[in-house]
């Protein structure tokens, strides 16, 4: 697939760059993004939820009432779930979300959410480039060029770039990665996948195994 590449005005610069079929062309896996997907949201989970059961509460553990003759049913502990402010009966308790994935089968679910934004003409190649300083409104005003304003955008470069992240950072529909932290679940959360041309080969690379 070729795709036009523009340059940080959002000009086109005459040349083009072919998307290798082995990332951005294959058929995707519908069940594999959904369990890579399904690992990302669970890893983010902190699995802090807890509630007391009734050997946690606080409270007096004399008998409320004498055990016959009341014409109700016998209780023993204020701390019964059956109480309010008791105990709860099988709460939630603190755990850990996160399962394992093979790496294969993450390395597919990238491969079919790359794919699915190319078949969509979803993706956007810019030249290399660098912001000078720290600017949100250089980032602004790149986005605008682009005309991807009122779009959600992932910009994947091929390295950390300080200048350019941070100039993102204050933009809710702006998201800046590295190629080496490209998540399924990011690229289809992206309505638009903005890639320099040195983050397609980093990607091919990493993928095209």
């Amino acid at each position: 697939m070729e795709v036009k590449v523009l340059n940080v005005s959002g000009k086109e610069t005459g040349a083009s760059l072919h998307l290798p079929e082995s990332v951005f062309g294959i058929e995707p896996n519908d069940h594999a993004i959904y369990l890579d997907v399904k690992q990302y949201l669970a890893n983010q989970r902190q699995g802090t939820h807890k509630s007391k059961q009734r050997n946690e509460i606080a409270g007096s553990t004399r008998k409320l009432y004498k055990q016959k003759g009341t014409g109700g049913a016998r209780a023993g502990s204020i701390k019964s779930p059956l109480f309010n402010g008791g105990g709860r009966v099988f709460g939630p308790q603190p755990r850990d979300y996160s399962f394992k994935l093979n790496k294969k089968l993450k390395q597919l679910a990238r491969k079919s959410a790359l794919s699915y934004k190319a078949i969509d003409n979803s993706i956007v190649i810019v030249e290399d480039f660098n912001f000078e300083a720290v600017k949100t409104k250089s980032y602004i005003q790149f986005v605008a060029d682009l005309n991807l304003t009122n779009e959600k955008t992932l910009l994947v470069l091929p390295s950390a770039n300080n200048n350019i992240y941070l100039s993102s950072r204050n933009l809710k529909k702006s998201k800046v990665i590295t190629a080496d932290q490209l998540s399924t679940y990011d690229v289809l959360n992206a309505g638009k996948l903005v890639l320099t041309t040195d983050s397609v080969k980093t990607l091919e690379e990493a993928l095209a195994k």
